[in-house]
């Protein structure tokens, strides 16, 4: 058990750094037993910051080899060096530093840093790996101008690539050559990229409005070419959205994107070489899924968005993360709604959050939007960061309306270009363009917690009058026992029982889109009350239209209420809210019965409910998205306790109900949306494909041989693979007496497409994400497997992450999930301990469950917990989850 315990870093204790770097030289040379880099700083007195200081650079894993001030070699006594500082006193008020360092990135299995993956050396600096490369100020308001000389064999790595413009390039002694960058933006650390590789590169150039020609490039595996295509066509939409949206144009003459199978996050947006996981570029029709090529645009959109909101303009420090990741989330979102399907792009989005960061906000991890201390701040990258952080922008949008909120933006970038800044100045730029006061609403980036809010309503008919009373709370969290009240803005609006929307008139409320139908309330006290005049008839109220801030809504719908807005509701995101209500309120009632040995009643009116929706006039991603019943996860957090085995059960006792009454329907609607041509992943084809898909699920929780037959026979005549994994993964969960046809379709894939590391990780996941009884056993075989490899995190993600989110087969109740992944922790973090502890996360929500799992659980935790040497990553997310 590890005795040497980090302290936290506090924002409380933010100070502005004493030296400023004006800019950076860097000389690598690149060699395979050690590469030796050059470092030379010319700094200066930061004039914020009074008196003389010493300076001190961070650094990690570096050898030392001369450290030079001014051009002079300082003896080891004049300055002082440990694992992690390198300090040097009595500097004049500009100087120059030069350092020399070697380090060993073949040896990085960290991936933090500079590191060796299969087709040559790549880095990843953020947040902070790049003292892992050199001594330097490794903090994101110390913004620098580099130049940086690569010299590499030409043989084995002939593109030596750089944030910037060339700058020159030539041959060396021994086979060897260089190339010189030099980048005219001033950039923090955390956004130096250097890439030595053997690639293939696809080229293409971007004329912007201005009439300036970008000259675009994407590096890839050699073999890869012909799975880019769809991410440079990505990178082109979004350069173009962001003119027309924002007004804001590429600034830059060269743009790259270099793809590698190693990497712990899906994309950096390192200024002009962003760095990507081939998961987000790689794509064609046979390997890709419409998900893959929908999350290319989106992940594609984000990296370059951070040019603007993130690089141009970054964060002063780590605890402003979410100033530039929910920011830049919020702008990918608008794209993807854009470029997709807006009504659609917003459940798909409040899905994931509700399945991620409410449970993060109810978990040990619960931290604001802006936390206010960490213990290592890799743990921080978190949905809370993102995904609330962009609910967090949506919402200063819903409040001061489009284009209140494009003033704001302007004026941010007017104020801010070329800064290292903080949420408060992203704020007070969208309050002083709007005239609107965000005091109050600054509470979403100081607490941690989900809020609820509790609705009633009233109607009279006598003062045709209705009254909606609406109180709001919030649980305490670890770090914060009590809570302020926030400004949660509420989108309102009235349905007759015509299933028309009751016209609202000016009622005096803030209206961010200017219509009669939806009011936006401005909900900022523990209790208040609004008023409606001039209602005709009693309404059924849609509350929160489209989701319009991340709270728990709880108010007492009637079933024959949620039918009604199912049917009538003109928000799309509130259909499909009803749907959902409908289904969770009825697995619930089941879970009940069955804890109680009781037989299940279904209602005939959810099926009913269900086949209007089916047969009736929607757009067919919007049907499939009503028609999927919610996740196990997110049930689980609207239960006091949960049994995972039988709320599993419930669930797909539904599912079962819903696929008996709606046999019919389903097999004819799986017919009449059959292909009718080649593959292609636009929105339409996409749209048509999920609800097939969603079709032949659903038949097959009938456990007919018929139809696991129509789902094999999609298998092998598939053209693409969204239709071919879709069939796969009913084959995988097939029952047990059948279970020979899915063992022989898991072999059939894996024999066709071992070569493809990324359809690899498909056939992993699906695997581990069975709801078959012996998974863990699969599971725990896999890991053995030649496809699997421990030191990359795609396969980690794919097999056990995949696994810890498996919501029956990981909470088993004999515990043996727990240790399972405890064991593989253990093993993965002196190799990886940012994905280590991502894995760890998996525990989070532990105890709410029975207190048979708790104890499963907690030895599990305790055991890592002991483990020797462990790494401060995985050492947070132990202790806080373990803690009282």
């Amino acid at each position: 058990m590890r005795n040497d315990t980090p302290a936290p870093v506090q924002l409380k204790d933010y100070a502005p750094p004493p030296y400023l770097i004006e800019t950076v030289d860097l000389d690598v040379d690149i060699r395979p037993s050690a590469t030796r880099i050059v470092a030379t700083l010319a700094g200066v007195r930061n004039p914020a910051v009074p008196g003389v200081h010493p300076l001190a650079l961070d650094g990690e894993d570096l050898e030392t080899i001369s450290v030079k001030l001014d051009g002079r070699l300082l003896q080891a006594d004049a300055y002082q060096l440990n694992e992690r500082q390198l300090t040097v006193n009595d500097l004049p008020e500009r100087f120059t530093l030069e350092t020399c360092v070697s380090i060993q990135p073949d040896k990085n299995t960290q991936l933090s840093g500079l590191y060796r993956s299969r087709d040559g050396y790549f880095t990843q600096c953020e947040p902070q790996g790049f003292r892992r490369i050199t001594w330097f100020i490794d903090r994101p308001d110390v913004m620098a101008r580099y130049s940086v000389t690569i010299h590499a064999d030409k043989a084995d790595f002939p593109f030596l690539l750089c944030n910037g413009n060339p700058a020159g390039s030539g041959d060396e002694p021994d086979g060897r050559h260089y190339a010189t960058w030099e980048d005219p933006f001033r950039k923090p650390s955390y956004l130096f990229a250097l890439v030595a590789a053997k690639l293939d590169v696809l080229r293409s150039s971007y004329r912007t409005r201005s009439d300036r020609d970008v000259q675009l490039a994407i590096y890839v595996e050699p073999g890869k070419l012909d799975q880019c295509g769809h991410a440079m066509a990505a990178l082109k939409k979004a350069m173009h959205w962001d003119e027309e949206t924002f007004g804001l144009e590429c600034d830059l003459d060269h743009y790259m994107i270099v793809a590698v199978g190693d990497f712990n996050m899906g994309a950096m947006e390192n200024k002009g070489l962003n760095i990507f996981n081939t998961k987000y570029v790689l794509a064609r029709a046979d390997v890709a899924t419409d998900t893959d090529f929908e999350n290319i645009d989106r992940v594609v959109a984000h990296e370059y968005f951070h040019n603007w909101t993130g690089n141009r303009v970054t964060c002063r420090d780590w605890f402003q993360l979410s100033l530039k990741e929910g920011l830049t989330v919020f702008r990918d979102q608008e794209f993807g709604a854009d470029t997709h399907s807006r009504e659609t792009a917003r459940i798909r989005e409040v899905r994931g959050l509700r399945a991620a960061q409410f449970p993060e906000d109810a978990g040990p991890m619960a931290h604001p939007v802006r936390p206010a201390s960490y213990l290592e701040i890799n743990n921080f990258y978190t949905a809370t960061v993102y995904e609330k952080g962009a609910e967090v922008v949506r919402m200063i949008r819903t409040l001061i309306g489009s284009e209140a909120f494009r003033r704001g933006m302007d004026l941010y970038f007017e104020r801010h270009d070329g800064q290292a800044v903080t949420c408060d100045d992203f704020v007070a730029a969208m309050g002083d363009a709007a005239g609107f006061d965000f005091t109050r609403f600054m509470t979403w980036y100081s607490q941690s917690g989900t809020p609820k809010v509790i609705s009633r309503g009233e109607y009279d008919a006598d003062a045709r009058r209705y009254t909606l009373m609406l109180t709001q709370s919030c649980a305490p969290t670890p770090d914060q026992p009590e809570k302020a009240p926030y400004l949660i803005p509420v989108a309102v609006g009235l349905v007759a029982p015509t299933g028309d929307d009751l016209e609202l008139g000016d009622q005096g409320i803030h209206d961010a889109n200017t219509r009669l139908f939806t009011r936006v309330l401005q909900l900022a006290e523990a209790e208040q009350v609004f008023i409606f005049d001039n209602i005709p008839v009693a309404p059924v109220p849609s509350l929160l239209r489209n989701f319009s801030a991340p709270v728990v809504l709880e108010h007492d719908y009637s079933e024959a209420e949620l039918v009604h807005l199912l049917a009538f509701d003109s928000d799309p995101f509130n259909r499909w809210e009803a749907g959902q209500r409908l289904f969770g309120r009825l697995i619930r009632r089941a879970v009940i019965s069955l804890a109680r040995g009781e037989a299940v009643d279904w209602p005939d009116s959810v099926i009913e409910a269900a086949r209007k929706v089916l047969v009736g006039p929607g757009e067919p991603a919007f049907i499939a998205e009503v028609l999927t019943l919610p996740g196990e996860a997110t049930l689980a957090e609207q239960m006091e306790v949960v049994d995972p085995e039988v709320l599993h059960t419930a669930r797909n006792g539904l599912a079962n109900c819903l696929a008996s009454g709606l046999e019919g329907e389903l097999v004819r609607l799986y017919s009449t949306l059959a292909p009718i041509g080649p593959y292609q992943p636009d929105t339409a084809g996409a749209a048509r494909r999920r609800l097939r898909n969603l079709c032949l699920s659903y038949l097959n929780e009938l456990d007919s041989a018929e139809y696991l037959a129509l789902a094999r026979q999609q298998f092998d005549s598939a053209d693409n693979m969204s239709d071919q994994f879709a069939a796969l993964t009913v084959l995988a969960n097939a029952r047990a007496d059948v279970r020979e046809q899915g063992k022989a379709a898991l072999a059939a894939f894996y024999e066709r497409w071992q070569h493809e590391a990324l359809v690899v990780d498909k056939w992993l996941s699906v695997q581990a994400g069975s709801r078959l009884s012996d998974t863990l056993a699969r599971v725990e075989s896999l890991t053995r497997h030649p496809a699997f490899d421990i030191r990359n995190p795609n396969k980690v993600y794919a097999l056990l992450r995949t696994f810890g989110a498996n919501h029956r087969n990981f909470h088993a109740a004999d515990g043996s999930g727990y240790r399972f992944l405890a064991g593989l922790i253990a093993r993965l973090d002196p190799i990886n301990p940012q994905v280590a502890a991502r894995m760890a996360r998996s525990f989070d929500r532990w105890k709410r469950f029975d207190a048979e799992h708790q104890g499963h659980a907690r030895a599990a935790l305790q055991g890592l917990q002991q483990q020797a040497g462990l790494s401060s990553d995985v050492f947070e997310v132990v202790n806080k989850a373990l803690a009282p």
